[in-house]
């Protein structure tokens, strides 16, 4: 695996790339958590299987998927090759010219958003060499495209940016009320430019934070990472995490991958 991050001037819109080459003596699934970043994968191997809990999906090449309220399951036969690229909403939203609820909660292959141009940037990546020449590949075909986009909604760029600050402390009717609008009408802005409702991503980002710390954490310590993450509830706690990842706690830890891997499905 490589990453880096996309250039500054794609900041906001576009967060970083990671360049993977996996090899598995077995299939192998993994389960993926919701959090604050819309996905777009690059294929330059064989299709995967992307699922959600319900085990509805299929196999895709090249593929966009937005902000999910639940887990997914990401399956392949033992080899995956290809390029990630971690969008923020309001940037994939200007990306890719879609209103963001189109892509809750689903994955759609990348060529019905994009046309032919992904199979020309899937090919020009697959015959660059190097992942850090292929990055900067793709901070140039994004910064182009980026261009031509319509530009964002200030007032939503100010209320999604308070939400990940806080990580999802911060009220939804104050933000409503800071920028002079109804709570209704902020829903409806996040439903197109984000693509789920503010309450519901305050507590998706408390739980990526939580996520994120007990990836660091030692284990036995999560107790205390999600009391100072806000939840002052073990119940509530639980029912996040149920929702979120399909599993309790003590469950997700347990499923951790070697190396920092993931989680498996």
């Amino acid at each position: 695996m490589a990453s880096r991050d996309a250039h500054p001037r794609l900041r906001g819109h576009v967060r970083s790339y990671i360049g993977y080459l996996e090899v598995t003596p077995r299939p192998l699934r993994r389960r993926e958590v919701p959090g604050a970043d819309v996905t777009l994968i690059i294929s330059l191997g064989p299709a995967i299987g992307v699922f959600d809990a319900a085990d509805r999906g299929g196999r895709f090449t090249s593929f966009v998927t937005g902000l999910w309220d639940g887990p997914a399951i990401t399956e392949h036969a033992g080899y995956q090759h290809g390029i990630e690229v971690n969008l923020t909403p309001l940037g994939a939203h200007r990306l890719l010219g879609l209103s963001m609820h189109h892509l809750a909660n689903a994955v759609i292959e990348l060529d019905d958003v994009l046309g032919a141009e992904v199979a020309r940037l899937a090919e020009r990546l697959y015959r660059t060499r190097g992942w850090a020449a292929r990055f900067d590949l793709l901070d140039a075909a994004l910064a182009a495209r980026l261009a031509q986009a319509r530009p964002a909604s200030l007032e939503v760029a100010w209320a999604w940016g308070r939400l990940r600050a806080t990580h999802g402390a911060v009220a939804v009717e104050a933000l409503a009320g800071e920028l002079g609008w109804s709570r209704r009408h902020l829903g409806a802005k996040f439903r197109e430019q984000i693509g789920l409702p503010p309450k519901l991503l305050a507590r998706i980002l408390r739980f990526d934070r939580v996520v994120a710390l007990l990836r660091c954490e030692d284990p036995d310590r999560w107790a205390e990472v999600a009391y100072d993450c806000g939840y002052y509830d073990q119940s509530h706690f639980n029912r996040d995490f149920r929702q979120f990842a399909g599993a309790t706690p003590s469950e997700f830890l347990a499923s951790r991958l070697p190396g920092d891997a993931g989680f498996q499905g």
